[in-house]
């Protein structure tokens, strides 16, 4: 990963570079530009802020995977392969580790600059489901990447202070978690399928009675004599 060496490649890696040895709020776009061999005026073309390299990188991570990912097949089921994809992305972030552990803390006590990563997480998500072939058309989708972004910040939590070579307690949270949301999506499709076959009906009786004729009126009585 970065082996392109654009200037935004330079000051993503030189950000995660500082980071293994330094909290994140230390770490200022000074710092950063100096690490990379930049110009400060060379890296706010590239960002806006420091969020904006964290994004970058989700970004990256994003790529690789999605290249170590093959297509999704009709063997195996989505979660399987949702499974697979998130532990891929484990794994591209092995080398990063310690900058992220870091970085992790510093924003779990400020969740304002934790919110600003909200919409690239949701993002990053959506194309996990999409290289695992998930269904992502409508209402669903937006389930789906909502619980999944739950279920996988709870396996990164796991993540990082797992140390294993084997990550056990990463597979395991990331396994109860993929198994208990995939329970909570069958139920809740079920309902929202026996919602939508009521309400049609309803809305079809209504229907027919609106657009039934008036009576028509009949003859009329012919006048005594």
């Amino acid at each position: 990963m970065f082996e392109d060496f654009s200037k935004r490649n330079k000051a993503v890696r030189a950000a995660l570079e500082l980071a293994q040895t330094r909290d994140w709020g230390d770490v200022t776009l000074v710092d950063i530009a100096k690490q990379a061999g930049l110009d400060l005026a060379d890296l706010r073309r590239e960002f806006a802020c420091k969020s904006d390299i964290l994004r970058a990188f989700q970004a990256e991570v994003d790529a690789e995977v999605l290249a170590k990912t093959k297509p999704a097949s009709a063997e195996g089921s989505v979660r399987d392969r949702v499974f697979d994809t998130l532990m891929t992305r484990f794994e591209v972030m092995g080398p990063y580790k310690p900058a992220l552990k870091r970085i992790a803390c510093y924003l779990r006590c400020r969740p304002g600059e934790a919110s600003l990563l909200a919409c690239s997480s949701l993002a990053t998500q959506y194309w996990m489901l999409a290289a695992a072939g998930a269904k992502l058309d409508g209402a669903r989708a937006a389930v789906r990447v909502a619980g999944l972004t739950a279920i996988y910040s709870k396996a990164l939590k796991v993540w990082l202070e797992d140390d294993s070579t084997s990550l056990d307690k990463t597979m395991a949270t990331l396994d109860r978690g993929l198994s208990n949301g995939e329970r909570t999506l069958q139920k809740m499709e079920k309902a929202c399928s026996m919602l939508c076959g009521l309400v049609p009906r309803g809305w079809k009786r209504k229907s027919e009675a609106g657009d039934q004729p008036p009576p028509q009126a009949g003859p009329a009585p012919a006048a005594s004599a």
